[in-house]
This record gives C-alpha cells, sequence and structure tokens, in this order.
C-alpha cells in the first residue's frame, strides 16, 4: 500500500470557519490537498482537487493534475476517485480523470452531480461503502449532509483522510468544533471517535508535518 498527500496550492481562510467561536478577522493558512492511494492494484484518488477557486487568494497553485505528474503519475491513470463532499474546492476537477470510477455519497452526489462529466461511471452509497480490502468510504455528515472521510488500514495503523470534517489538527487535539459544520452534533461525533490512539488523522487543508 502506498500512500501520499499531493500539495496543489495555498490560501488562507477565515478563523470562524477552521474553528467554532473563530474570530472572523484572522486568517488561518491552509493547504489544498488531494490524496494518492495505491491498493490492491487500484490507483486511488481521494478528491478531485479544483482548477479555480474564487474568491480565495491562491499561492503556488498549479491544480491537481500537474501536482500529480509532479509526483510521477498521470490523471488517466486513476482508476477510482472519492470524492468526500461535492464542495468546489474537492469535487471540479472530477473531468480531469475519464478513466475513474466516481464513489460519493447520495446527497452529496444530488447538490454536485454538475461537476462529474455525462458517461462517467458513478457509485453511491448512504452510510460506507467498503472500496476494497482495507479502504471503506464512511459517511460522517458533519461538514455537509452527505460528507464522508476515508478509513485506511495499514497493519496496526487506520490513516483517516477526513475531508473538510476538520480543517486543523487542534480540532482534533483539543477536542474544537470546526466553524464550518452543517450538524455540530455529527462534527462531535466524528471528534470523539478519531481522536482516538487508533487513528491518524490526514487532512485536506494542512499537510502532514513529517512532509512540510
Amino acid at each position: 500500500m502506498k500512500l501520499l498527500p499531493i500539495l496543489y496550492g495555498r490560501s488562507t481562510l477565515s478563523e470562524h470557519h477552521v474553528f467554532e467561536n473563530g474570530s472572523r478577522e484572522v486568517r488561518v493558512p491552509i493547504d489544498f490537498i488531494v490524496y494518492y492511494l495505491e491498493a490492491e492494484g487500484r490507483k486511488i484518488l481521494i478528491d478531485a482537487g479544483c482548477d479555480t477557486m474564487p474568491r480565495f487568494e491562491m499561492v503556488d497553485f498549479i491544480g491537481p493534475v500537474a501536482a500529480l505528474k509532479n509526483h510521477g503519475i498521470d490523471a488517466d491513470d486513476i482508476t477510482d476517485l472519492i470524492v468526500t463532499h461535492s464542495h468546489h474546492d474537492h469535487i471540479e476537477g472530477v473531468k480531469h480523470f475519464q478513466n475513474a470510477t466516481v464513489y460519493i455519497q447520495r446527497e452529496e452526489y444530488e447538490k454536485g452531480k454538475k461537476y462529474i462529466p455525462e458517461g462517467f461511471p458513478v457509485v453511491l452509497f448512504e452510510d460506507s461503502l467498503k472500496l476494497c480490502e482495507g479502504v471503506r468510504i464512511v459517511t460522517v455528515g458533519g461538514h455537509s449532509r452527505g460528507s464522508s472521510v476515508v478509513e485506511i488500514s495499514a497493519g496496526s495503523k487506520t490513516y483517516v483522510v477526513c475531508g473538510d470534517e476538520c480543517y486543523s489538527p487542534r480540532c482534533l487535539e483539543e477536542g474544537i468544533l470546526t466553524g464550518s459544520s452543517v450538524c455540530p452534533e455529527r462534527s462531535r461525533a466524528f471528534l470523539e471517535k478519531y481522536r482516538s490512539d487508533e487513528y491518524v488523522a490526514l487532512l485536506c487543508h494542512q499537510m502532514p508535518p513529517l512532509t512540510r
């Protein structure tokens, strides 16, 4: 199994989006990341990223396709594309991965299907879906109604690609809710589950420390 964070740009976000009760005046640095996973002969991309990000001032922005190429990965090589939720920066790039089957929670599909070109194979799920041995997509529904995370079992560790269920490690370390939640109750359940030492959280807007 191979798992890589793929950084394709940076920006900032208002602190009140990052943390519950955060300041509207303070800006917090964020990264834009997709995750590449090889498992059981599949070449899996977790989130499609975006080509544009309106109203954001982007830095070092190259987009997900160019960023993947920098790691020797071609968009046409992707066999499976998991979309954690249908917000623009996680789904706009679907069109680039023409050989991939798209996996997306049913409610998120209804909101984001305009981004998925006609003819792309799509697999919908409700609460969870086992993609292959050791890879499971789980609906949380905190950040948006059908937003999901991806659990990746590797030996004694389970890595969790968190989508936008939290933007900062502090949310998990200190039990702070994100400021961007449609369902705080589900966001709290996410924190309670994935704060456990059983899991290693991988965020989509902050590079893992060892890769910085």
